[in-house]
């Protein structure tokens, strides 16, 4: 994905006034997923020290990562797992209840973390094996006489309430699912992304491990951007969304050769 430099603002203001100029980058940085300390500092006409300044201040605030050359969101777009699942909670149902229909009769699938695959987890059939690193899904599955669970640890990461790194994926070397269901921060006719580098390589590992993939994305999902490409679209069997996503994305998606399943609209 290329991200485009910001046009500069008319009018010819300033933002001079570091609480005002850290709002305007936090914008940017919502809308895009990325922001580049250079290209910032061209259009807000200050310094590009200044503009590292700020973004260190969005750092420690835990608004924002640092990264060669400016900062990313971190993950969840630094908003608490709660919050997000309130997020389009509707059009995130039904996207969870559509896929939940298209999962195989008595299938092994792999379940990603992320608000809209734990609404998933509370519709599974019965007669599934269900292999996750997910709290939220282990504990909607732990429950279920009807399903068996294989459950991944590793190191917990509290904003995606999941366990990542090296021992999730040495894992799934040795597992194969049916079907892997992921979640994403964008969807674009590119690729699919998210905004952690940690979190992606557990994705990548989960496609891996699967005969085919399933992306679970509600429609503003289709409108985002992040910064990290973890599957391009001929990696994509199936993408559900809602009728909320933008009429041209879709047609892009689909002339990539992704079948998209609709939601019901929220």
């Amino acid at each position: 994905m290329t991200f485009l430099r910001a046009s500069r603002l008319g009018g010819g203001v300033r933002y001079t006034d570091a609480p005002r100029r850290r709002d305007e980058l936090l914008r940017r940085l919502r809308s895009a997923g990325y922001l580049s300390a250079a290209h910032a500092a061209a259009d807000l006409e200050v310094s590009e020290m200044t503009i590292r300044r700020d973004l260190h201040q969005l750092a420690v605030d835990g608004l924002a990562v640092r990264v060669t050359g400016g900062a990313r969101l971190p993950d969840g777009d630094g908003v608490p797992f709660e919050l997000r699942s309130d997020r389009f909670a509707a059009q995130k149902t039904s996207v969870a209840t559509t896929a939940a229909g298209l999962l195989p009769a008595d299938a092994t699938v792999a379940l990603d973390s992320g608000t809209t695959i734990a609404r998933l987890a509370e519709l599974l059939p019965a007669g599934l094996t269900v292999v996750t690193h997910s709290v939220p899904v282990v504990t909607a599955c732990a429950s279920r006489p009807d399903l068996r669970l294989i459950g991944l640890g590793g190191v917990y990461n509290p904003a995606t309430r999941s366990f990542g790194g090296p021992a999730v994926r040495a894992a799934l070397q040795d597992i194969v699912v049916d079907l892997a269901v992921l979640s994403a921060t964008a969807v674009g006719p590119d690729g699919v992304y998210c905004s952690d580098p940690y979190d992606a390589e557990t994705k990548q590992a989960l496609a891996a491990a699967a005969r085919s993939v399933l992306v679970a994305a509600d429609g503003s999902k289709l409108a985002a951007r992040a910064p990290i490409r973890f599957a391009g679209l001929d990696a994509v069997s199936v993408l559900v969304t809602d009728p909320s996503a933008g009429e041209d994305a879709v047609r892009a998606i689909r002339a990539a050769g992704v079948d998209v399943s609709w939601a019901a609209a929220a």
